[in-house]
């Protein structure tokens, strides 16, 4: 099965990441989702950002990318950092705005077990590495490899495990060729057109 081509942060080869204009051109250029990261800021707003908020800058709200995707295209949040601002409930606001065909994944396997609690039904991505093992992922529907991480030993163990498998950052080609025929279920990537073109049926 061709892998989904996961629009990283949108289509961030083209438009700055993790904005609507990211995301608009990621449905255009025909990705099956877009994965954005969530942050609060100090005072308890939910924004997409990747790095922590600063008080100078804009960002969307998660509100106003789920109305932009609504119905466009599939949606992958990234809890990031979700426990740092515990009073604003991270977690339980995010799935309280999230439809159920979001996916919902993390580095946090806490925030992942929250997840599964509140929302059985939303499937899950458990980010492995960086002292995060495929153990970790027990309830999660996949396992999340940095690329350099996905080698054929890796991705079939954890197929083995019955995890479904997702690969962050791919933007070359011949990569992308080889994770599909490792079978992998997703590539996140900041080029969907290229992945698009790359993955089509020959």
């Amino acid at each position: 099965m061709t892998p989904l081509v996961i629009a990283h942060r949108g289509a961030s080869w083209d438009e700055p990441e993790n904005t609507l204009p990211a995301f608009r051109k990621a449905i255009e250029l025909g990705a099956d989702y877009v994965e954005f990261d969530v942050h609060a800021t100090r005072d308890g707003r939910l924004v997409v950002v990747h790095d922590r908020p600063r008080p100078s800058r804009a960002y969307p709200t998660l509100e106003e990318v789920l109305e932009l995707t609504a119905g466009r295209i599939g949606v992958m949040v990234e809890l990031k950092h979700p426990y740092r601002y515990r009073r604003y409930d991270v977690v339980g606001r995010t799935l309280e705005l999230v439809d159920d065909d979001a996916v919902i994944l993390s580095f946090e396997p806490g925030a992942l077990r929250t997840v599964r609690r509140l929302r059985p039904g939303l499937r899950t991505i458990q980010h492995v590495g960086f002292g995060v093992s495929i153990r970790s992922a027990a309830g999660a529907w996949a396992v999340g490899f940095a690329n350099g991480a996905a080698t054929p030993h890796a991705v079939a163990r954890a197929r083995s495990a019955g995890f479904a498998t997702t690969v962050y950052t791919v933007n070359e080609p011949a990569r992308m060729l080889e994770l599909a025929a490792l079978g992998v279920t997703g590539i996140f990537t900041d080029r969907p057109d290229l992945a698009r073109r790359t993955l089509a049926p020959r």
